[in-house]
């Protein structure tokens, strides 16, 4: 498996597709979540090279498919893996292991296996971080610019449904985030008198 080109083609791929307005899910997204990925699945024991590079590439391909369309894109991350991959040196087994995890990302969330589990954490990683409200913004942004919601009090109670409905799926990412994330919870209700 040669990660470094699989790498490479991903962010070629963003930087010449990917829309302008993805201000939540642009390239600095694909970086974060990968990071946190493979932070995760070490502090969760993994350590082979094989399993480390298939979570890599997971999280570099999840959202791949916004260069395209906006709903069903972990879909379309999957088969543009299925089309590429394979010149990468990863055979169908690794490929579909990897589609796994990346369909494990789709809201609402339901992986599982502990890979998908792992993805599915990073991908939301920030629900518990300190950047929360930086990262919300840019969602918030990246929805109203497509008339998915119309201001700060109705995102307001989206989040809130969001995050009372929201669990972290490995004992890593739950000792991490959910002291933060159920802080934020609370600073939302309070702003929404109690919501």
């Amino acid at each position: 498996m040669d990660i470094q080109k699989a790498e490479n083609y991903v962010f070629d791929k963003l930087d010449e597709n990917l829309s302008d307005s993805l201000y939540y899910h642009g390239v600095h997204h694909t970086i974060d979540v990968t990071n946190a990925a493979l932070q995760l699945a070490v502090a969760e024991g993994i350590n082979d090279s094989e399993t480390l590079i298939l979570i890599q590439t997971a999280a570099l391909y999840h959202d791949l498919g916004f260069i395209t369309t906006y709903n069903e894109h972990e879909a379309e991350s999957c088969r543009l893996a299925r089309v590429s991959l394979l010149n990468f040196g990863y055979n169908h087994s690794q490929i579909e292991v990897i589609c796994g995890m990346i369909m494990a990302t789709r809201i609402p969330q339901s992986p599982t296996t502990h890979l998908e589990r792992i993805i599915a954490d990073a991908d939301l990683d920030y629900l518990g971080r300190d950047d929360f409200e930086a990262v919300a913004q840019t969602l918030f942004d990246e929805l109203q610019e497509r008339e998915l919601v119309t201001d700060h009090d109705s995102w307001n109670k989206i989040q809130i449904n969001f995050l009372e409905n929201h669990q972290y799926w490995t004992e890593t990412a739950r000792q991490w985030r959910n002291e933060a994330k159920q802080k934020r919870l609370n600073e939302l209700k309070a702003l929404n008198g109690g919501f």
